[in-house]
């Protein structure tokens, strides 16, 4: 069962930290491409918003999944902890709280990560709106 201890820390939390790689990198890019975007060069709103709204899926889909992966890695530790309770058949308190403990840690970062990544990609939404929103006024007639 030690593998599935190997898999819980190395496994879930390196996925979980990959994840929030992925999302500080591409929330980077588009924020550089927001500042420097030059709406006079696109004839064409759809355009616009399609260059707007790249990789913004990515962010959102991490932002969404990434609380399952550390649940995912909290299940895990669970089993881990019942199953050393069940192989000594003693209910060592320490033992106990360890075990879960360490099967949380999972969580709160799963958790820290979404929370980090629906913030940065809400106010990447919002700033592609507002974009679009200037592009409009200008183009109105």
């Amino acid at each position: 069962m030690n593998w599935l201890v190997e898999l819980i820390d190395y496994g879930v939390v390196g996925i979980l930290l990959i994840l929030s790689i992925v999302v500080v990198a591409l929330s980077i890019e588009r924020f550089l491409f927001f500042k420097g975007v030059a709406m006079e060069a696109y004839a064409s709103r759809n355009k616009l918003e399609y260059d707007l709204s790249k990789h913004l899926h990515i962010i959102g889909t991490i932002a969404g999944n990434v609380p399952y992966v550390g649940l995912l890695g909290t299940v895990l530790g669970i089993m881990v902890t019942f199953y050393q309770i069940g192989m000594t058949g003693s209910m060592d308190s320490r033992t106990v709280m360890v075990g879960l403990a360490l099967a949380l840690k999972a969580t709160a970062i799963g958790l820290a990560i979404a929370i980090v990544a629906v913030m940065l990609y809400n106010m990447l939404v919002r700033r592609a709106k507002n974009i679009l929103l200037l592009w409009d006024a200008a183009h109105e007639e």
